[in-house]
């Protein structure tokens, strides 16, 4: 009898430690993915000032300046991971078109107020990479988890559902920005 209590106290043990690691997973999740998301509002935050300096030399780019104003806007409306990501490259391609861009207005270039924006977005962009590649790894880590026995029972019994990895929405969004001035 006593031999039966000590094995059900181990079972029990063991589960609340499997079920604690799968906690203690999902928060990391979240905090790697709010990770992403402080450094994507930081850039979102740098987008009005870099519009209002561009605006006065670009006055033939109004249409990519506008894009930028909307994707800031559904950005922030958005709410899940894949709609997010797919924000996220979307601005990825209209902020390169825009320094792109910016290559035909040497005024443009040699503004402080331009290249100290560049600069901030050049660092923002590493950090949002870091943090994305940080995420995958936390939500891989996690998903292994829920996928392998034993921790796959006591995640099934409890409902943990598996994360979105954060991907580039399309194949065009993986493709480099193609900017022909010749039009």
């Amino acid at each position: 009898m006593m031999m039966l209590i000590i094995i059900i106290i181990v079972i029990l043990v063991v589960v609340a430690l499997m079920y604690n690691g799968l906690i203690s997973s999902r928060n990391r999740v979240k905090n790697a993915w709010s990770q992403i998301d402080v450094q994507l509002q930081r850039r979102f935050d740098l987008i009005p000032n870099l519009v209002e300096t561009v605006k006065g030399y670009m006055d033939h780019e109004e249409s990519v300046l506008t894009k930028v104003t909307e994707l800031r806007t559904s950005w922030a409306n958005a709410s899940t991971v894949s709609k997010k990501a797919e924000l996220d490259s979307e601005l990825s391609g209209a902020l390169k078109t825009i320094m792109a861009v910016s290559e035909n207005y040497p005024d443009l270039k040699s503004s402080k107020n331009f290249t100290e924006l560049q600069e901030e977005l050049r660092s923002t962009e590493d950090k949002i990479a870091y943090a994305r590649q940080f995420y995958n790894d936390t939500v891989t880590i996690y998903n292994t988890k829920l996928e392998t026995i034993p921790t796959n029972i006591i995640a099934s019994m409890f409902n943990f559902k598996q994360e979105e990895l954060f991907e580039a929405a399309s194949d065009e969004a993986r493709q480099n920005v193609k900017v022909d001035f010749n039009k």
